[in-house]
């Protein structure tokens, strides 16, 4: 099996989710299941469904969760250095607009754009990928050619 590069922040999050899942969640939706059973007729009861449902959720994602855990291959970026890779904290600066722009190259299920935590496998990430300060990079965009210069490459 493959293994999921991950940071420890990354690792930390999703652990913290399937324990507020197994702690919290699914034995609340277990007693709405019972609560809704013990009002008669489940074939219209939308408590019932509706609780019912939310459970094929949560089960679903600690499924999820449990598989991306055990494949896990938590990296340390502070132990890294050299051009960019996994775990580089890279500022750019976008060359059309003169917007500076910080990520972090993360594994995908701990990426969120919002917090500049870009997905090694996006479009952006890959072209990054074995670069240093001060080159160029173009990528291309649903919204057409980007150009970015690397303005530094941290590993934190």
């Amino acid at each position: 099996m493959e293994k999921i590069p991950m940071t420890r922040a990354g690792y930390e999050q999703l652990d913290a989710e399937l324990r507020d899942l197994k702690g919290k969640e699914r034995p609340a939706i277990i007693a709405a299941i019972a609560e809704a059973r013990a009002h008669g007729d489940l074939s219209e009861n939308a408590e019932y469904h509706s609780a019912r449902e939310k459970q094929s959720f949560i089960e679903g994602r600690i499924s999820e969760l449990e598989a991306v855990l055990s494949r896990s291959e938590v990296i340390d970026p502070a132990k890294l250095s050299g051009g960019i890779k996994f775990g580089a904290t890279v500022e750019l600066l976008d060359e059309d607009t003169d917007e500076e722009k910080t990520y972090q190259i993360v594994g995908e299920h701990e990426a969120s754009l919002e917090k500049g935590l870009l997905n090694l496998r996006s479009p952006l990430a890959r072209s990054l990928i074995g670069k240093e300060e001060g080159d160029i990079v173009e990528v291309q965009t649903p919204g057409g050619l980007k150009t970015y210069e690397i303005l530094s490459v941290r590993f934190v």
